[in-house]
């Protein structure tokens, strides 16, 4: 019995393990979906989230020839609660821009900065930052703000806003 307890109790820790690791998977992505159906033209910027490091002095081609654009500074963001700065949000974004675009970029990049900051304001005082701020439709919601922004100051020749690093530092 001394040594059935041990077993016992092993095979109850694994099961009840496999049991919470299902029961708290995420559930399918929009981009899980949107691969299976094969949807061509649907704009999603969930397949750019984790679009990899680049360096300030070299812009990458990208598919489709397209460039990309790290913009020279991070974004710091307060969240404002009862009051107070309860945490602080600092992102990095990149532009991905059509060949040859991304003098133009550069050009506009305190205009850019400025919307995008309205933007990430506008997104924490609506409670974007709060909680699980990195869910998938919270993400999708700032992502398409953000490239609504960037297309309003440069026009077509934005393809895609990308989040490359995004952190918050609760006080």
């Amino acid at each position: 019995m001394k040594k059935l307890l041990p077993i016992l109790l092993a095979v109850i820790g694994t099961a009840a393990g496999i049991g919470a690791g299902l029961f708290l998977a995420p559930a399918p992505t929009a981009h899980d979906t949107a691969e299976s159906a094969s949807a061509g033209d649907v704009h999603d910027t969930s397949a750019h989230d984790g679009a990899g490091d680049h360096s300030d002095a070299d812009d990458e081609e990208g598919e489709g020839g397209n460039e990309y654009v790290r913009l020279s500074n991070q974004f710091v963001v307060p969240v404002v609660g009862n009051d107070r700065v309860e945490s602080l949000v600092v992102l990095s974004l990149s532009l991905e821009v059509g060949p040859g675009d991304t003098e133009a970029v550069f050009a506009q990049e305190p205009k850019l900065r400025d919307v995008f900051l309205r933007v990430l304001f506008d997104h924490a005082n609506i409670g974007g930052f709060a909680g699980n701020f990195t869910e998938q439709h919270r993400m999708d919601r700032l992502r398409r703000a953000l490239w609504e922004a960037a297309r309003n100051v440069m026009g077509k020749i934005v393809v895609d806003v990308l989040i490359t690093e995004i952190a918050r530092q609760d006080s």
